[in-house]
């Protein structure tokens, strides 16, 4: 369906305007301000009511304001009647009908022309002028299959997860570089210091035994010497003490065999060992001690830096599972994408951007940009054949026929504003009148 007649009156510049358009192309002409962007909105307005109403629909001084559509292909098949009335509190009302040409009224209005309204919102011009990421934006909806705001998150989630864990893979490998290691220390075997411990207290008490004996032996020694001292004086008073004399000679002889018995035993019992020297022991026990700390820390330091080797390890096969999962990701996108009924067989989708013949947007021609840019206007109103084009101007001799001829072959209706002060093109809007 087109537009077979527009009535609007009080919409935003417009006084009082009946437009009934001849042929394909309707140019709306004028001078700026008089009401020609009026009639474009009243169109869309009139079909998705306060959505894309402005804030003031109402002309200034005016108590309503009424659009009235009448759509049909080659006869009246719809009226769409659009009212707006200031409510309370400044707020605005909208009052919808639909009819059918036979003038029965639709009992949901408003879902039946959502049904019909496609994306009449989208200007080609206006499209041409967005931003890479405004175009990719606008064409997203016409790959249903594919949730392109669900893979943003999921993107941004895996690669903010896969940025913590390359942190953490480099930091592992960071502190494992910081730690030292002498492969000599760490595989060397530790020393027993419990035997150490048990020779150290065994020499003690050799030491003391040693220590024991020879104080017994000179103190026999000393004892003997005595004795014999005590004979030897005992013969020299023999001789004025004859009377003892026999009794004193048996008791010296007992004395000296006494005194020869002990040297005996002295003799017997051979030289005395000599003394362990404790102190290298104790040298050699911390020495082994100082060796035990150094080969234990190193063994633990080992491990510690195989732990963070395995943990950088294991934290960079996570991240490659979510970069081939992102892939994967990427991989279906692009094949939904491939997979998508495009108006425009040249546009593809490229990395946040529409790419138009393998180029990016910006980088096709003027021609080629304008062409594609009607034919998806065109394609994505399939039931009401309607195009709005602001800004019409911009356009130049060649421009204008490439659009009517696109219009011609798809037998759609191109609502075109186009500023003009001859008044010989096209409807000529005046004062907000049809001039």
């Amino acid at each position: 369906m087109k537009i077979i007649k527009l009535q609007s009156e009080n919409f935003k510049r417009l006084v009082a305007v009946e437009i009934t358009p001849a042929g394909n192309m309707v140019e709306i002409t004028g001078k700026n301000g008089h009401g020609k962007t009026s009639v474009l909105d009243s169109i869309w307005v009139a079909l998705a009511g306060l959505e894309g109403a402005p804030r003031q629909p109402i002309r200034k001084g005016e108590l309503e304001s009424r659009i009235v559509l009448t759509l049909g292909a080659e006869k009246p098949e719809l009226v769409v009647t659009r009212t707006f009335r200031p409510g309370k509190n400044s707020d605005i009302t909208s009052k919808l009908t639909v009819e059918s040409a036979e003038g029965a009224r639709f009992p949901s209005p408003q879902a039946m022309l959502d049904k019909l309204l496609g994306s009449m919102s989208f200007d080609p011009l206006a499209f041409d002028r967005m931003s890479p990421k405004q175009q990719f934006d606008t064409l997203r909806v016409l790959v249903p299959d594919v949730d392109f705001n669900a893979l943003d998150r999921e993107h941004k989630a895996d690669y903010d997860r896969r940025t913590a864990i390359n942190r953490t893979a480099r930091d592992a490998r960071a502190a494992a570089a910081q730690i030292l290691i002498d492969p000599v220390l760490a595989d060397g075997q530790v020393i027993d210091e419990s035997a150490l411990t048990v020779r150290l207290e065994d020499a003690g008490r050799h030491n003391v035994d040693i220590g024991t004996r020879k104080a017994n032996r000179a103190r026999m020694q000393a004892e003997a010497n005595e004795w014999k001292t005590g004979a030897v004086r005992d013969r020299e008073h023999a001789a004025q003490l004859r009377a003892d004399a026999d009794q004193l000679d048996r008791d010296a002889s007992t004395i000296l065999a006494k005194a020869a018995d002990m040297e005996r035993r002295i003799d017997a019992a051979g030289p005395l060992a000599d003394p362990i020297d404790t102190g290298a022991l104790v040298v050699e026990i911390n020495a082994a001690r100082q060796r035990n700390a150094q080969v234990l820390d190193h063994r633990r330091r080992r491990a510690n830096k195989r732990e963070l080797l395995e943990s950088a390890l294991k934290a960079e096969q996570q991240a490659e599972e979510i970069a081939e999962a992102i892939d994967l990701r990427e991989a279906n996108k692009r094949k939904a994408i491939a997979n998508a009924n495009l108006p425009v067989s040249d546009i593809t989708f490229g990395d946040g951007e529409i790419l138009l013949g393998g180029v990016p947007w910006n980088q096709a021609s003027d021609a080629e940009r304008l062409c594609a840019s009607m034919a998806m206007a065109m394609a994505m109103n399939p039931a009401l054949r309607i195009v709005r084009v602001r800004d019409g101007s911009l356009l130049d001799d060649d421009s204008m026929k490439l659009v009517a001829e696109m219009a011609e072959k798809n037998d759609s209706q191109v609502w075109i504003e186009r500023v003009d002060s001859s008044g010989r093109v096209g409807v000529v809007l005046e004062n907000g009148r049809v001039k």
